[in-house]
């Protein structure tokens, strides 16, 4: 009878039907994440300008944009949440808050946010280094806590008080994965153009090549080889010394080797490759002033085309998450896209053609460009 019991409680247990093969591959331990975050923020953000300044782009313009709070379909003009969302916490403004947050989301495919409830009303938010966690896997295979450790110390985290967001990975089931590691390719041909650039200008701004003897039986003498080594160190290498003449004395030719820069299409392949981790970012070479394929008419174009297939779907992902992290009830977090100068002429277009519909009452028109009613005709 008691088996019969089991069996039954067993088979009305509500789980996900692939958790437990997540469980089983994760063994229910901690996982850190198989990318190693310092070297991307090194390589593709700290060190190549366009995966810089794609970076900021992206995270400047996502977290300018201001917070709406509605309720059903009516608006909320004061509420603790949008006061919460101006001010985070002691340390940061709303808009520094929000770089930060979108600007781990890119570095590292992952951005976590912590919250800070007193007497059961969020006080705080905390934007938290993606490096510094891993997630706690349960035995369903998801995570039911996260371990945030700084210089050897670590304090566990409820899951409920931790939002994880985090772009997809096909190969992960608890972490994202960052454009800069689907750009890491392009990302080091960028930075060894750039390196190969700065050795070229240290040593005169010259590919190798190498001094030939002829004279005699084609040796020199240990004396006259150390003074001929010493000599060209000194007087011909260098970026102060670009440009000067060499002196040689008799016996003596220079023969020219490896690749010159035309040769090697160096600075093709530098822009391709800077194209390639714009691309990855989703944002527009023009925009970042790479040379070459600019398919936009002009910089408003590139710049429309920016917010409408980048900022505003990551802003809108956010949005959703940040709604079900901090909202209860019928409340919703979204943004106010009105105030972004970029969609300005979509904007006054929508407005026209509505405006024109003369078969829609007022509060249909209003309710067509995103406003609520006022039960007017």
């Amino acid at each position: 009878m008691f088996d019969r019991v089991k069996r039954f409680f067993a088979a009305e247990t509500k789980r996900s039907a692939t958790g437990p093969l997540i469980a089983l591959h994760q063994a229910g331990r901690p996982q850190w994440t198989p990318r190693n975050y310092a070297a991307l923020a090194q390589e593709g953000f700290a060190s190549n300008a366009i995966g810089y300044r794609s970076v900021r782009l992206i995270a400047e313009a996502a977290g300018s944009l201001p917070w709406l709070l509605y309720d059903g379909d009516r608006e909320i003009a004061a509420h603790p949440l949008l006061g919460l969302l101006k001010k985070p916490n002691p340390g940061q403004p709303g808009r520094e808050f929000g770089e930060q947050l979108y600007g781990f989301l890119l570095v590292a495919g992952n951005a976590y946010v912590e919250k800070v409830e007193i007497d059961g009303a969020v006080r705080e938010l905390h934007a938290l280094r993606p490096d510094r966690m891993k997630a706690v896997a349960s035995a369903n295979g998801w995570a039911e806590a996260y371990d945030y450790s700084v210089n050897g110390q670590s304090v566990r985290l409820p899951r409920e008080n931790v939002l994880q967001l985090r772009l997809f990975n096909p190969l992960n089931d608890h972490y994202g994965m960052s454009p800069l590691e689907a750009a890491q390719r392009a990302i080091d041909t960028h930075n060894a153009a750039s390196g190969w650039n700065k050795a070229m200008l240290d040593n005169s701004a010259r590919p190798s090549g190498a001094l030939v003897y002829a004279a005699g039986d084609g040796h020199l003498t240990m004396e006259q080889f150390e003074r001929l080594k010493t000599e060209l160190e000194e007087s011909y290498q260098g970026a102060s010394n670009a440009g000067r003449p060499m002196v040689l004395e008799g016996g003596l030719d220079w023969k020219e080797m490896g690749y010159s820069p035309k040769d090697m299409e160096y600075s093709a392949a530098k822009d391709g490759a800077a194209r390639e981790i714009a691309l990855a970012f989703g944002v527009p070479p023009m925009l970042l002033g790479i040379p070459g394929d600019n398919t936009f008419a002009n910089f408003m174009e590139a710049n429309r085309s920016f917010w409408r297939q980048t900022v505003l779907p990551m802003a809108s992902r956010v949005g959703e998450a940040m709604t079900g992290f901090l909202c209860a009830g019928s409340l919703r977090l979204t943004h106010d896209l009105d105030q972004v100068e970029a969609l300005s002429a979509d904007r006054e277009a929508l407005w026209a053609r509505v405006g024109k519909a003369d078969f829609l009452t007022g509060d249909e028109k209003r309710a067509a460009v995103g406003y609520g009613a006022r039960g007017e005709n």
